[in-house]
């Protein structure tokens, strides 16, 4: 008998993870506020992402990238408001 692939194995999508494309679509905005949920989801979906279907994964990753300190939430609380990258953390990233 032929094994199969189970149904989660066969569906599971190769590219970025979201945490990836969140902090792509955060340092691409110039806005010095930082970028507002609804832009963040917007710049998403104009990338190619379902949002639609993913939205408790957006918000999960924004909370875990907060809680790391990739992201800093300027405004707003837990997935909500507005978000920009620490300079602090990606500067000891780098160096």
């Amino acid at each position: 008998m032929a094994e199969t692939v189970p149904a989660a194995a066969a569906t599971k999508t190769t590219g970025p993870s979201i945490g990836e494309l969140i902090v792509k679509a955060v340092s691409a905005s110039k806005e010095r506020s930082g970028v507002a949920l609804a832009a963040l989801k917007k710049a998403l979906a104009a990338g190619g992402y379902d949002v639609e279907k993913n939205n408790s994964l957006v918000k999960i990753a924004i909370k875990s990238l907060v809680t790391k300190g990739t992201l800093v939430q300027t405004k707003g609380v837990g997935a909500s408001g507005s978000f920009k990258l620490n300079k602090k953390q990606t500067w000891q990233q780098c160096c």
